[in-house]
């Protein structure tokens, strides 16, 4: 360890070894995930910085962690022995906003509100908006590829990257994609490098797309008496060609858990509730939606009355994992079945939580059909840990038994790599470990992460 901080020292940068510190910087959200020992953290405040940083690790052999806002639920950012952890949260700044374009060009540590914030003044946003936008940063959104309440009509985030910046496994700088409209040069590295984890490389710039800022956005609860006539809503409104700009589902468990952590007239006693807005023509879209829902079974519906009360019911669901951090810990699971098969995946984790003895609560992008169960456990209590753990692999069994996939935004870190090889096939599996070989041939980026 002395050897690594003293290179990194000698490179002109300054490595941080308090143990406490350390201690800090080597966990992200995903609480259940064990982290290792880290010998040094370095906050880098350039590419030169990381790149420097990089090189003294490959010449060592040292594993490199990357990090950002540390916001993610897998444990991508979470430590590894010996390892160096390489904080770029720091690199903030917001280099270009290019209204003609419509792109900014951002370092990794911008937060993903930030760059709505910047470009509101041209009527133009980013539109990727995952629960944490407001605390979680461009590079983690991009090495995560996240998705977000906005996706069912915007897509996801590697939609919206144009061009990368990239620190290699040797400490070499790489641009790749480009910043026009159209362009097919060569491979699409960009998408390589969207969803990688840093495993591949260690992104320093980022060009995205922007869009045009809606004119208005109009929102509507229904309320449901159980998930899977919610879930049969949903299916509606997806079948008939609507095309709401957020879909959001909200089950009992999360109902009772946000009211009590800030009351606002949630209705505790449903078994779910739809959260639904439009933006092209709101008036006739919610129309026709909260007709498909009250034919579903909606026992109530309601229109927001004002962007206030739109804002606040939108507020309330970027609450839901804070609101369940009050029950206890919280295993996050994060699962994509197909949509005409959202309402059974529903009922198939309120059977693995009765048959595991845990509560679970599930928030959904629901128009995407990606379902959070979010299971409250209590590692002091004997067995609680190892039911959670248990109703966790089931969901994610039958994920993939639907046809759907283990994760659908929040990434495979260190939480679901052993699912990785039963999504795939063996020449999928193969054909990724030997891109890995190939961009990272000593395996110091981000080892343990993805693929093991």
């Amino acid at each position: 360890m002395s050897e690594l901080v003293d290179a990194l020292t000698a490179a002109g940068l300054a490595p941080v070894t308090d143990s406490d510190v350390l201690a800090a910087h080597s966990v992200d959200h995903a609480g259940l995930v064990p982290a290792g020992r880290a010998a040094a953290l370095v906050r880098a405040r350039s590419t030169a910085e990381v790149s420097a940083a990089v090189a003294v690790c490959a010449e060592l052999g040292a594993p490199v962690v990357p990090q950002g806002a540390r916001t993610g639920l897998a444990g991508a950012a979470t430590a590894v022995d010996g390892a160096l952890l390489l904080d770029v949260s720091g690199m903030d700044r917001i280099l270009e906003i290019d209204p003609v374009d419509r792109l900014a060009v951002v370092q990794p540590g911008v937060l993903n509100a930030a760059i709505s914030t910047a470009a509101s003044e041209f009527g133009l946003r980013y539109s990727p908006d995952p629960g944490s936008w407001q605390i979680s940063t461009i590079g983690g959104n991009i090495a995560t590829a996240a998705g977000g309440m906005c996706c069912v009509k915007y897509g996801t985030t590697p939609e919206y990257v144009l061009g990368l910046e990239v620190v290699l496994a040797s400490g070499e700088v790489m641009r790749c994609g480009r910043r026009t409209a159209k362009g097919v040069a060569g491979y699409d590295l960009v998408r390589l490098f969207c969803g990688s984890e840093g495993t591949l490389g260690i992104i320093t710039e980022a060009t995205v797309k922007l869009a045009p800022v809606p004119a208005q956005r109009l929102t509507l609860a229904a309320v449901f008496g159980t998930t899977a006539d919610a879930g049969r809503a949903v299916t509606a409104i997806m079948a008939e060609g609507k095309q709401p700009s957020l879909l959001e589902l909200i089950d009992n468990v999360h109902l009772r858990a946000l009211e009590a952590l800030r009351p606002m007239g949630l209705p505790t006693e449903a078994a779910a509730l739809l959260l639904v807005a439009a933006d092209a023509d709101p008036d006739a879209e919610l129309a026709a939606i909260e007709a498909l829902c009250t034919e579903a079974g909606a026992s109530e519906v309601y229109r927001a009355t004002d962007a206030e009360e739109a804002d606040a019911l939108l507020e309330s669901r970027r609450s839901a994992y804070h609101a369940m951090e009050k029950l206890g810990t919280v295993l996050v699971d994060d699962v994509a079945v197909p949509r005409a098969r959202l309402a059974e995946a529903l009922d198939g984790v309120q059977a693995a939580a009765e048959r595991h003895g845990v509560v679970i609560g599930v928030i959904a992008h629901a128009g995407d059909g990606n379902l959070h169960p979010n299971i409250i456990v209590h590692p002091e209590v004997p067995g609680s840990l190892e039911a959670g753990r248990a109703a966790f692999d089931e969901i994610l069994e039958m994920a993939l038994a639907m046809g759907g996939t283990i994760t659908g935004e929040h990434g495979v870190g260190m939480l679901k790599r052993e699912w990785l090889e039963r999504e795939v096939d063996p020449v999928n599996l193969a054909v990724q470990r030997r891109l890995k070989a190939a961009l990272d041939p000593l395996g110091i980026l981000n080892p343990g992460k993805v693929l093991g």
